[in-house]
């Protein structure tokens, strides 16, 4: 199983999962030609895609849905609230509303041979969701647009082998940047992004012997940048109550303009 960030940031976020046999998307967030760019560096063909998975309906992780379900007949996943939500945005352009399969978050969905837990997540969406993917004995997950994390996230995130988790924003420069007073206390409310301390503080949750790659995800543009964000997460660990330090992980960040590395299992 190979787990790659085609773009992951505030502006658009499409990651990619997939087997010898499956390919999916978790999210289409950028346009199709970068969706398109991104799969053939990696050999695959966007007609090769079985599925897109839809974390909710916010436009940073669905504006390529439109041209993409144009283009190639691939099903859309999500609960039943986030598709009706992507059902009613005339900017996704006219594409068949049978492409739309909805899921249900606690409840396994087989497709190909992967098996795909949705499990709820916090932000100001419909009904948003992470995912989780096994393949074999083999288990990712990706985790974004979380506004907090309580005891049933930690449970879903037990075991992996791989993890992109956000790491959206630095508290400090958050409140002292430039947005809007009512953006940012949306942005630090329990519905809304999971800044770099609480991301290394739930790393510190889940880390475990077998967990090898982790990446960081969703960036602020305004609010954040890579190093920061790594060095924050990294010290977190290296400081937390576990006996584990960050070198004993490796850890990257997740562009919002390019491929990430290829986390292969």
């Amino acid at each position: 199983m190979r787990l790659v960030s085609i773009a992951s940031g505030s502006s658009g976020n499409c990651i990619y999962i997939g087997s010898d046999k499956t390919h999916i998307l978790i999210d289409a967030g950028i346009s199709n030609r970068r969706i398109e760019k991104g799969l053939n560096e990696i050999g695959v063909k966007g007609s090769e895609l079985d599925g897109v998975f839809v974390t909710h309906e916010h436009s940073d992780h669905i504006q390529g849905l439109g041209i993409l379900a144009r283009k190639y007949p691939v099903p859309i996943y999500g609960t039943k609230e986030t598709l009706e939500e992507i059902a009613s945005k005339a900017s996704l352009g006219e594409y068949s509303k049978d492409l739309l399969r909805p899921i249900l978050p606690d409840v396994d969905f087989y497709l190909g041979d992967l098996r795909i837990r949705p499990f709820r997540i916090d932000h100001d969406a419909a009904n948003p969701v992470a995912y989780r993917v096994q393949n074999g004995k083999k288990s990712v997950a990706v985790v974004t647009d979380l506004g907090h994390y309580d005891q049933y996230v930690i449970d879903h995130l037990q075991g992996l082998d791989a993890l992109l988790l956000e790491a959206n924003h630095d508290v400090r420069m958050l409140e002292s940047g430039p947005y809007p007073y009512r953006l940012k206390q949306r942005i630090l409310s329990d519905y809304g992004h999971l800044s770099n301390e609480n991301c290394g503080r739930l790393l510190n949750c889940i880390l475990h012997d077998n967990l090898k790659n982790i990446l960081l995800g969703h960036l602020s543009e305004k609010n954040n940048y890579e190093e920061l964000a790594y060095e924050t997460v990294c010290l977190e660990i290296t400081q937390g109550e576990t006996r584990y330090e960050a070198k004993d992980f490796s850890i990257a960040v997740a562009s919002r303009g390019k491929l990430s590395e290829i986390v292969t299992l």
